[in-house]
């Protein structure tokens, strides 16, 4: 809509009530105001205006005299308004862009454009650390559904005249704001313009889902692997770290969460606690998580393989064999259990906060002591797979947890099928989903490992020690 303004008031505001509806919003209001002799009136969105500024304001119009006005509104946007945030617009889709943000829109009769001014105070609640993206040490907040406050987060932390932040909007309905976040000097050139370019070119009408909606549509191929091919984080000082490394950090309007691209497995894998303690202790803190990963990845495929060879089993393992009676096959076991944890982390979700301590014990006790007695489950199934369900908690990325359960489930049913054949083809399977995968930028996605750099290898599995 590139309809432009009238100079007459009425002309004006009779279109806006048209297209704004206004007679049944009740949360857009109108109203009129005189200043300097001139009749006129504001728009805004309730809710989102700052009154004690917007009272300011008005007290400001109200006293202008008539040869104070000058000739256009934009001359009285740049040299009159008392006000920093302040601009003239004469597109009408411009216009109800901005008033839809929370802009207030002032017309006055004889100007040919609108003065935007900016005193938007959204709903939002405060900056506290996120409830999954935790720290033992470090920074306490974290990021908002309000991108602006999320901007200042990271320029709080970056003072630099080479950090940039270029604005975009995604939708066609819901017109969602995208602000790109890099190291003018540091990030790569190529995939930036690349990402901007998938960004202009997104033809859907709304981001109804925020960064899973942005995600799908700037990479849509491989959608069957499940190796997230972004990190999100709702934590300032990670997304702040990676500008810093030359990467690019995505923040999208009424989300709380930053998504940093281009992303390996490796640093998917990093968290802020690997630098917030010393290098011995963030090393140790960072191989146990590889570890624990793969074992997270291994345990029950390799039980399972073990349980069906009995005479594989050295004899200082003996003790692993089950000794009761297997009523249920051992895979089917490992598959319902695996159902069934995230059957109960749906239900912990959903469990009003008052009733989440009772309803956790009673599910200990019925999935614990009592469906062994009974007969489905033995207890040495329930014991690898009470490790695995917790095990996975110590990934802060959920897209990759489930990643890994994907692959085991795979594991576990190639190795029930076809035995070692099928363990050893399930491992392949996944170190093909892992190697053949790449980042948004096309490169390596187990760099540095491939292409081989040792140098940076070795900061990927060691906590180095912070050099100028």
């Amino acid at each position: 809509m590139s309809e432009k303004l009238s100079a007459r008031l009425k002309e004006n505001t009779s279109r806006l009530d048209e297209i704004l509806n206004l007679d049944t919003n009740f949360d857009i209001i109108r109203k009129g105001v005189q200043t300097g002799g001139r009749d006129a009136c504001i728009y805004f969105i309730d809710g989102f205006l700052e009154e004690s500024v917007m009272e300011k304001l008005l007290e400001f119009f109200y006293k202008l005299k008539p040869e104070e006005l000058p000739m256009t509104a934009q001359q009285m946007a740049a040299h009159v308004v008392p006000y920093v945030e302040v601009s003239a617009m004469e597109n009408l889709d411009e216009i109800l862009k901005s008033l839809l943000s929370g802009v207030t829109c002032l017309f006055i009769d004889g100007y040919d454009a609108c003065i935007g001014l900016d005193c938007r105070s959204y709903p939002m609640r405060s900056v506290d650390e996120p409830s999954k993206d935790k720290a033992l040490r470090g920074s306490k907040d974290g990021f908002v559904e309000t991108l602006v406050f999320n901007t200042a987060l990271i320029r709080r932390r970056i003072r630099s005249t080479h950090l940039s932040m270029e604005i975009m909007t995604a939708g066609r309905t819901s017109r969602t704001d995208i602000v790109l976040c890099y190291m003018n000097e540091r990030v790569d050139r190529k995939l930036l313009r690349e990402l901007k370019g998938r960004i202009s070119a997104i033809q859907v009408d709304s981001l109804t889902m925020n960064q899973e909606s942005l995600a799908e549509c700037i990479y849509e191929r491989k959608w069957f692997n499940p190796f997230p091919k972004f990190k999100f984080t709702e934590r300032p000082d990670t997304a702040s770290a990676a500008i810093l490394e030359g990467n690019i950090v995505i923040l999208v309007d009424n989300s709380p969460q930053a998504m940093i691209v281009p992303t390996s497995i490796f640093d998917i894998i990093e968290e802020a606690d690997d630098y917030y303690f010393p290098p011995v202790t963030g090393s140790y803190l960072r191989l146990s998580r590889f570890i624990i990963a793969i074992i997270t990845l291994l345990l029950t495929p390799t039980f399972l393989l073990l349980y069906q060879n009995p005479d594989w089993i050295p004899k200082w393992l003996a003790f692993i064999v089950i000794k009761d009676t297997v009523n249920i096959p051992v895979v089917w076991q490992f598959l319902m259990l695996e159902l069934a944890i995230d059957g109960l982390r749906l239900a912990a979700i959903n469990t009003p906060s008052m009733l989440s301590t009772p309803l956790s014990v009673v599910a200990g006790i019925v999935l614990g002591q009592f469906t062994v007695d009974s007969g489905w489950f033995n207890a040495e199934i329930m014991m690898y797979m009470a490790f695995v369900a917790i095990a996975n908690y110590t990934q802060s990325s959920y897209e990759l947890g489930y990643a890994l359960k994907f692959m085991r489930l795979i594991l576990l049913v190639l190795t029930a099928a076809f035995n070692l054949w099928g363990y050893i083809a399930g491992i392949i399977l996944t170190m093909t989903a892992i190697i053949g995968n790449k980042t948004v930028a096309g490169k390596s996605y187990i760099y540095p490992l491939f292409p081989l750099n040792l140098t940076q290898l070795k900061r990927r599995f060691l906590r180095m020690r912070l050099k100028e």
